[in-house]
């Protein structure tokens, strides 16, 4: 693919600063991007290095001035990137059409330009909108319904009466809908409750390989308009999850728990039930979350704590054998103190 630096310019609304008509036929990074390849430069790192790269052109921000490059400039270079990227790798067109070997419920609806691979089974009464992709070896339960411009990966199960909204991208081997961990015990055993509920997912929604939402017991599990999960996430029944809402690789999130609005929940944290985590709040890497969270907090740790006080706490721990003979030598000091004055009073 061949498009001018000043047309890649146009399509993402910067400003180029060089040749407008100097080719550029791929995207690199930035160690690597040869002289017709573009690449960015966004943190002072790479900025600094600017007039050493190789590559054809750089995307850089507003601020940045380096008449020896040829540069577009931008407000964010790593959004624009990830635009420029999608212009040069655009996503595979998958074969139009519903395969003869798709097994279709009674009373299934779809949009226009569907495509429905092989081996996928829908249930009855489930509704899909224009343009959705669906791979091979997927479930649909019943009564599901499905928006625009759908992904779903293979083996992916979404089980019945949940609801995906549109632009939604489901990658391989997830289940939307599973029952939620609900028993109430009764003696020296568990009775299941019924999980009645079900799963909404909103539109611009990108749920990573391997999850698992759980459905509702009542009412739905929520997971808002742009939320993106990572690979391996577990969300329980009755969760509502923010809109634009980030939520890493291996996190645990307990039931009727809320998450506000673009919060952070870093990889392998768990948050117990019925918490309220704020809007914009960050959850630290393998943070133990016991109590709710307000709004911009930054917590971290086991239990978590605000994430200067971890930050102390971690130098006091890494200090730890060296308190501890310290404390070791007060201790046979005080011993002896105690057993002289002892002496002298006797």
């Amino acid at each position: 693919m061949r498009m001018t630096l000043g047309k890649i310019a146009e399509i993402v609304h910067g400003q180029v600063a060089g040749d407008k008509d100097k080719e550029i036929l791929g995207v690199a990074p930035y160690e690597t991007a040869g002289e017709h390849e573009i690449t960015f430069a966004a943190d002072a790192k790479f900025l600094k290095q600017l007039d050493t790269s190789k590559a054809g052109a750089l995307i850089v921000p507003l601020s940045c001035t380096l008449p020896a490059n040829d540069l577009i400039l931008v407000e964010n270079p790593k959004a624009v990137f990830a635009r420029v990227m999608a212009l040069f790798y655009p996503p595979e067109e998958p074969g139009m059409g519903i395969s003869d070997r798709a097994n279709l419920g009674e009373a299934f609806s779809c949009g226009r330009d569907a495509s429905i691979a092989p081996f996928v089974s829908i249930g009855r009464r489930v509704t899909a909108g224009n343009r959705v992709i669906i791979h091979p070896n997927v479930f649909i339960g019943d009564d599901v319904s499905i928006g625009d411009d759908v992904v779903i990966e293979p083996n992916v199960a979404v089980l019945a009466r949940c609801v995906v909204g549109s632009r939604v991208i489901i990658h391989a081997g997830t289940v939307i809908g599973s029952d939620g961990f609900g028993f109430a015990p009764d003696g020296g055993r568990y009775i299941k409750i019924p999980q009645t509920g079900n799963v909404v997912i909103g539109d611009d929604v990108e749920i990573g390989a391997n999850n698992t939402i759980d459905r509702a017991t009542f009412g739905s599990t929520w997971i808002q308009r742009g939320v993106k999960t990572d690979n391996l996430v577990h969300i329980a029944h009755n969760v509502t999850v923010g809109e634009n809402t980030v939520i890493v690789a291996q996190v645990g999130i307990s039931g009727s728990v809320t998450i506000g609005s673009q919060a952070i929940i870093a990889g392998q944290a768990g948050i117990a039930q019925h918490l309220t985590i704020g809007d914009h709040a960050i959850v630290g890497p393998q943070s133990g979350i016991g109590k709710s969270i307000g709004d911009h907090e930054v917590i971290t740790g086991t239990p978590g704590m605000p994430h200067k006080q971890y930050l102390r706490v971690q130098r006091i721990v890494q200090k730890l054998p060296e308190l501890s003979k310290a404390l070791s030598h007060l201790e046979r000091r005080l011993e002896k103190i105690e057993a002289q004055l002892k002496k002298h009073l006797e």
